[in-house]
């Protein structure tokens, strides 16, 4: 059997998500690469992240499923500049740390540091820092 690959994620924990929702389905499929990715971050972008591979005859199938879950997630988030959903998070190159951090990374250490992550609405441009947790919950099962 042929699997191909039809996404590729950054992190362990999005990428056994979306296989498991797969799995559900009946497709058959595999993380490649997920070992090196989870057991040193800093190679993420030299392997090209955790590749979700597909057997050949679903495809189509596991496309579909994906891009749905996308569309959900994406409809979670609103732009508050222009309320678009077409919002993904990334890293941002307009934050000075960002900068300090790669500098400092690449003169003192071995290693990738972290950068700070928003939300960049490409309807607008505008970006935004990423939700946490406590900001996700609804307001009104606070009051309840």
């Amino acid at each position: 059997m042929e699997f191909i690959p039809v996404f590729t994620y950054n992190d362990y924990v999005s990428a056994h998500i979306a296989m498991g929702r797969l799995e559900e389905d009946g497709i058959d499929c595999w993380l490649k690469d997920e070992n090196t990715v989870t057991i040193n971050a800093a190679w993420t972008q030299a392997v090209g992240g955790i590749k979700l591979m597909v057997a050949e005859d679903h495809v189509a199938k596991a496309v579909d499923i994906l891009k749905e879950i996308d569309r959900q997630h994406k409809a979670t988030i609103t732009c508050p500049k222009c309320g678009s959903h077409n919002i993904e998070l990334v890293s941002t190159p307009r934050k000075a740390s960002n900068w300090v951090m790669v500098i400092f990374g690449f003169l003192f250490t071995s290693y990738a540091m972290p950068v700070d992550m928003a939300n960049h609405c490409f309807d607008c441009g505008h970006e935004f820092p990423e939700a946490k947790a406590e900001e996700v919950v609804d307001k009104d099962q606070l009051d309840n």
